[in-house]
């Protein structure tokens, strides 16, 4: 059984303070928890109900459907309730200047920033770096939304002019997505090189479009008014891998 303590303990965590003050986030979506059981992370605990079907050894707290609804976070509970530990990895003194990174500058929506989080994974990016005033990278909806990339990819945050600024003064290409950009079926083989995505309401901050050495724009044919960020993002990184390919 569970105390009253540790269910208000477990409840607490769907709030980014309590989180941040544990040390601790939840994932409650039995795909994304059996898909990072698989990638190998170890959760500091794992409650289930007897009718989850997990993977084959994975070490369980076994309680009651009506217990696992006392601590889940949605309105209708899943059978399991993972909690895993936060870590925010220091880079390294050249971390952004060699390889490629996805930049998020202000995606507050948790879904796209979930989504970067799987672009980033799919082609490859050595690297996301988030500014600070985006969706809580260990917010459930990310978690979600990231369908276990947010555990395969490299993740920092910080703020951007401070690590663009270095970055661009040395020349490493900071390609910022804007409108008024160059093709970017244009790009060039960039090697290394920085992604920065705005966010679909106000685009890059003023802060941040200080240190874009290269605008790049998706050509458009209709007569939508935008792209969402993650779709903006995916055609961007397809058409840096496609020329590093070529």
């Amino acid at each position: 059984m569970l105390t009253k303590a540790q269910i208000t303990r477990l409840r607490a965590l769907r709030e980014k303070k309590h989180r941040e003050t544990e040390g601790l986030y939840v994932v409650e979506n039995p795909k994304v928890v059996a898909e990072l059981l698989a990638a190998g992370v170890t959760f500091a605990e794992l409650y289930a109900t007897a009718a989850w079907a997990g993977p084959a050894g994975a070490k369980t707290i076994e309680i009651t459907a009506e217990e696992i609804a006392r601590i889940s976070h949605f309105p209708t509970p899943s059978e399991v309730f993972a909690v895993g530990r936060i870590a925010h990895p220091t880079p390294a003194a050249d971390e952004f200047a060699r390889g490629l990174t996805l930049a998020l500058d202000g995606i507050q929506d948790p879904g796209n920033v979930g989504t970067l989080l799987r672009v980033a994974d799919w082609f490859a990016f050595d690297r996301v770096l988030l500014s600070p005033d985006c969706a809580d990278l260990f917010s459930q909806k990310v978690i979600n939304a990231s369908m276990g990339s947010f555990v395969r990819v490299k993740t920092f945050t910080a703020e951007l002019p401070a690590v663009l600024a270095p970055l661009a003064a040395a020349g490493t290409p900071v390609l910022g997505c804007d409108l008024g950009g160059n093709d970017v079926h244009t790009l060039p083989a960039l090697r290394d090189a920085v992604v920065v995505i705005g966010s679909e309401g106000r685009g890059l901050s003023e802060a941040v479009r200080k240190y874009v050495t290269h605008y790049v724009t998706i050509p458009k044919y209709g007569a939508a008014e935008s792209l969402n960020a993650g779709v903006a993002a995916a055609i961007v990184c397809d058409n840096l891998r496609r020329v590093i390919r070529g």
